[in-house]
């Protein structure tokens, strides 16, 4: 078999949500308000990690509802939660920010003029938001983003990991994608990544390397190993 960490990978795509922006405690936050009003009782941990993690503001209110959920009752609901979270995350003022090793990992990879882009469930509204915020178009062609607008089946479906390498105009098999989730993980497998990196804290990594779609884990971008995978530099 080939040994995919001495592969030079060609592109790289981001999931956006708890990887280049660590605002998943204000994701649940305004999930849970959703949740005490719509059904009385909160999410647990369990349905956090099934339903909502990675997914579409349909799927988590379809689950949310035990029945299918679209259409303007769907933009109202969607509309009312995202829009908690964004007051959520403007609370917070300067320390809403991208996350630890972001920006110097982003400024390699322009550096080195590797294709990347970002493929997350979030919807326009707050990917319009993210971008004014957090000045994203210093690293992202803005049209090669991949969001939930409505067409395109979310996570662990392939399609939006390879919209993302069609974009990008390279193979899947030539991507690396990074993910916090167990739906964005099995979605990059789907969709045949060459190199999947897991993110997530110290206690949970030898549970994500235990996963079939994992090749490497880490607790930041400060960690990933850019030189390695896109110049074939061991550092």
């Amino acid at each position: 078999m080939e040994d995919k960490a001495k592969v030079l990978f060609k592109g790289i795509v981001f999931d956006f949500n708890g990887v280049l922006c660590w605002d998943g405690h204000y994701q649940i936050e305004a999930w849970q308000q959703s949740a005490r009003i719509l059904r009385g009782s909160e999410f647990t941990d369990h349905e956090l990690e099934t339903h909502m993690h990675g997914r579409t503001n349909q799927h988590v209110f379809s689950y949310l509802m035990n029945r299918p959920v679209q259409g303007e009752e769907l933009l109202k609901l969607v509309d009312q939660k995202e829009s908690a979270y964004r007051r959520l995350c403007l609370a917070q003022g300067e320390r809403f920010t991208l996350s630890p090793g972001a920006e110097d990992l982003l400024d390699f990879l322009a550096l080195h003029n590797v294709p990347r882009t970002i493929a997350t469930a979030s919807g326009f509204t707050n990917l319009d938001f993210f971008t004014v915020r957090l000045r994203l178009a210093r690293w992202f062609r803005l049209p090669d983003i991949v969001y939930d607008d409505g067409t395109l089946p979310g996570k662990p479906a392939p399609d939006v990991f390879l919209m993302a390498a069609r974009n990008l105009g390279v193979e899947p098999r030539n991507c690396v994608v990074v993910e916090d989730s167990l739906s964005g993980i099995q979605a990059a497998h789907n969709a045949g990544i060459g190199h999947v990196v897991a993110l997530g804290p110290r206690e949970v990594h030898d549970r994500l390397l235990g996963i079939e779609a994992v090749d490497s884990v880490v607790e930041n971008l400060g960690q990933l190993k850019k030189e390695e995978l896109f110049t074939g530099q061991e550092l």
